[in-house]
């Protein structure tokens, strides 16, 4: 009789838990179809005389700025750093754990020790590092990191991943003819394809939804993305139309959700046998 128990017992609990987990989606999603005054005034989870003009007025967008401008301007950020992250490190990964060169070690030492220094500590020298460089209100600050492997996790996971990798097949390749370009874009790359899908998944999700970036370095809202469309429903002076804010963060919330269930096997047998590799 205990084993049923405890069966009853461990599915109760973790029916518990995946409602705790997902009544903030429930409640965006009833949100989204209350009236604007009832959003933040009412506690139902889902409304009573539900409206469906929040997705209009969402579709039409805010600051004279369609809603198809700023998707556009959030898709051109998040395939920009997926293309960037994925390349830069992806070459920066092979030189530290397939060759051999002078002071290696000390850069990968100095690489890793990048992921203990705090995001807010660099806020302020590279703001005035591309102020002075005239590139304010442009995406270059955004992306520039991107293509020049500042991701040190991912450099990181791609290097567990590749030292896992016999070197036999460098050995083999180098007896064919092949340098260490025709190596790393034939052998190595195509075998490395789980970790590099597991670092364009985090990158698209993590730039998609980066609010803090946006806000520092663009100023027209022709530019924003939605993280940072969002935040012009609430205007303190006048009236905030919560209603409208709920649905875009609804819709704002469907290409990431797409993304990942796509890739979602992937992204699973990439972090684990980074972890085995490594």
């Amino acid at each position: 009789m205990n084993r049923p128990l405890r069966s009853v017992a461990w599915h109760v609990a973790a029916l518990l838990l995946l409602a705790i987990v997902l009544y903030p989606v429930l409640w965006t999603v009833g949100a989204s179809f209350k009236p604007s005054e009832d959003v933040v005034g009412g506690l139902d989870l889902f409304p009573t005389s539900p409206v469906v003009d929040n997705y209009q007025r969402a579709s039409e967008g805010i600051a004279g700025v369609g809603i198809a401008t700023f998707f556009k301007n959030s898709l051109v950020l998040a395939v920009g750093a997926v293309i960037g992250t994925v390349i830069s490190s992806a070459l920066a990964a092979y030189a530290f754990a397939r060759l051999r060169f002078r002071g290696r070690a000390l850069l990968f030492t100095m690489m890793i020790s990048t992921l203990l220094l705090p995001f807010h500590v660099l806020i302020i020298p590279q703001y005035i590092v591309f102020q002075r460089l005239g590139v304010i209100d442009t995406y270059l600050p955004l992306l520039i990191g991107k293509f020049l492997a500042g991701e040190a996790f991912f450099v990181f996971l791609i290097v567990q991943f590749m030292r896992g990798l016999p070197r036999e097949l460098d050995e083999a390749a180098q007896l064919d003819g092949c340098g260490h370009w025709r190596t790393f874009v034939s052998i190595v790359l195509p075998l490395t394809r789980p970790a590099l899908i597991t670092t364009s998944i985090f990158t698209f999700i993590w730039t998609w939804n980066d609010f803090l970036g946006p806000l520092l370095y663009l100023n027209s809202p022709q530019k924003y993305p939605l993280p940072l469309a969002l935040q012009l429903y609430v205007d303190q002076t006048t009236v905030s139309d919560y209603g409208a804010m709920v649905a875009m963060s609804l819709l704002a919330l469907l290409p990431v959700v797409l993304f990942f269930l796509a890739f979602q096997r992937y992204l699973v047998s990439g972090v684990a046998t980074s972890g085995v590799k490594g």
